[in-house]
């Protein structure tokens, strides 16, 4: 499996993921910068992800939704802050109403990616999502983020041809 820890921080209100692939960072990179293979890893398996809009970019925006197994939407934004292809970028990220418009009543938290290159042309993903709080945290881990994220990652490999 490419997940290779999973680190619930309540004292600093993070949720770090690392995982480790054998391609170069800037194939890893893709995963995140071309929608349509983005689209087949964010959500997990029971949940496939659409992106309806996608820009990676400083100020950009990315939207999307997850259906569920009897069609139901789940749908999110990010807005995009800082992009330091293929190394890095951080974004806010949010629940939506089905229009993609924000939807306050859910937490909204902050993540950073990053990606560095290893021996052998392995990549190591490190995801930190940062909370605005231990409750926002525990509501958003209760609704499955753990476990979603560790499944949909586990589709990544797939996406990314092997190094020899």
């Amino acid at each position: 499996m490419t997940v290779k820890s999973v680190l619930k921080d309540e004292q600093a209100l993070t949720l770090t993921v690392t995982a480790e692939f054998d391609a170069a960072v800037e194939a890893v990179w893709q995963l995140w910068a071309d929608p349509r293979k983005l689209e087949r890893w964010w959500g997990p398996p029971t949940h496939p992800a659409t992106v309806v809009e996608h820009t990676l970019v400083a100020g950009g925006r990315v939207t999307y939704f997850m259906t569920g197994p009897e069609g139901d939407r789940y749908h999110g934004w990010w807005r995009i802050g800082s992009v330091d292809a293929p190394r890095a970028f951080d974004f806010e990220d949010g629940f939506a109403d089905s229009t993609g418009a924000p939807n306050p009543d859910l937490p909204t938290t902050h993540a950073r990616v990053t990606l560095e290159g290893g021996a052998g042309r392995r990549t190591v993903m490190v995801i930190t999502t940062a909370f605005s709080s231990l409750e926002a945290m525990q509501e958003l881990v209760k609704m499955g983020m753990e476990e979603g994220i560790t499944l949909a990652l586990g589709q990544a490999d797939a996406l990314l041809v092997p190094v020899s």
